[in-house]
């Protein structure tokens, strides 16, 4: 890891950082709006860039907050976390950054595949998922199975079933 004091001695690599310690995240998600009659249930793709850290380097996220120009820094227990969820961020800020500053190996492969999810996801912004493309919504499914053999934590999503059920019809 580059940041534990050294980072400061260093000059500060953010592409270095977001191969030890970053994730390109792709999500199919339940939200139930509560404070609405009858409780709705919504199901999405949540796309979001994420660097995690001690809490003792969270002045390393807000050095990358800086250089990418958008996002949010929290601290949680002992994590630091910086995070970038708005689509139009990402699209204008996170991936031209990583397009121009090269990652490597697994990570770039992670990076290719989640900016191509990130393209059909804001193409359909605020459509419902059930009126998308069956090819869109396929496509995005693909990506997902692909981009977790290059995650150190796979988890398996809990509501993928149901986007595989909405492919199906529509």
């Amino acid at each position: 890891m580059l940041y534990n004091g050294d980072m400061e001695k260093e000059k500060f690599n953010i592409v270095t950082l977001v191969s030890n310690d970053g994730c390109f995240d792709l999500q199919f998600r339940k939200d139930t709006r509560h404070e609405r009659s009858g409780s709705p249930t919504y199901y999405r793709w949540k796309i979001q860039f994420v660097i995690t850290t001690p809490k003792e380097n969270v002045k390393v996220l807000e050095k990358a907050k800086k250089i990418i120009g958008c996002g949010n820094v929290s601290v949680a227990g002992s994590q630091a976390r910086f995070s970038v969820q708005k689509i139009g961020d990402i699209t204008d800020a996170v991936i031209p950054y990583f397009q121009k500053n090269t990652l490597a190996g697994k990570k770039k492969k992670d990076f290719d595949l989640w900016q191509k999810a990130v393209e059909i996801i804001r193409r359909n912004k605020g459509v419902p998922i059930a009126k998308w493309k069956k090819s869109d919504l396929l496509y995005v499914m693909e990506i997902h199975n692909l981009t977790a053999k290059y995650k150190q934590k796979p988890r398996k999503q809990k509501w993928i079933e149901m986007a595989r059920t909405l492919a199906k019809t529509t």
